[in-house]
């Protein structure tokens, strides 16, 4: 007698798995030569660090470290609808506080901790929006759907 026991996972769920599985990825290739230019030069923070994730978004060992973290948060969050939500939510409003970061502490400047340049701020954006504008939508419906 064999056992099987599926689970449905909820749209929302999907999205925070997804969103975590692709955090984690772009958190390790941060650290692989070729697909990021300057890993010579990768700093742990700042703006002083010259590695470039693709040759466009500037990153550092810290940057690298939360976005394996996101990564991480997405995977174990996705689990059920509820915490799915949260994660996309807070994680979107997240990222729209590092884009406004991003724009006022852009450059060189000793406060432009995270690194970011134009092309992060552009993705924090549109990570930002994306992410909140899925969590509440899905997240709406997974609500609903369990009247």
């Amino acid at each position: 007698m064999s056992i099987s026991v599926t689970t449905h996972r909820t749209p929302v769920q999907l999205a925070a798995t997804a969103v975590g599985a692709v955090f984690l990825v772009v958190g390790i290739l941060g650290f692989v030569p070729g697909i990021t230019t300057n890993v010579g030069s990768l700093g742990f923070a700042g703006h002083g660090s010259q590695a470039m994730l693709l040759g466009l978004f500037q990153v550092s060992v810290l940057h690298n470290i939360v976005h394996l973290l996101f990564g991480i948060a997405g995977l174990a969050l996705g689990r059920s609808a509820g915490t799915a939500k949260s994660y996309l939510t807070w994680g979107g409003a997240i990222y729209l506080v590092l884009f406004v970061y991003g724009l006022i502490f852009t450059g060189d400047t000793g406060a432009n901790f995270v690194p970011v340049n134009w092309a992060d701020n552009f993705l924090h954006l549109v990570l930002g929006v994306g992410m909140l504008v899925v969590g509440l939508a899905l997240g709406r419906r997974a609500v609903v759907g369990r009247r």
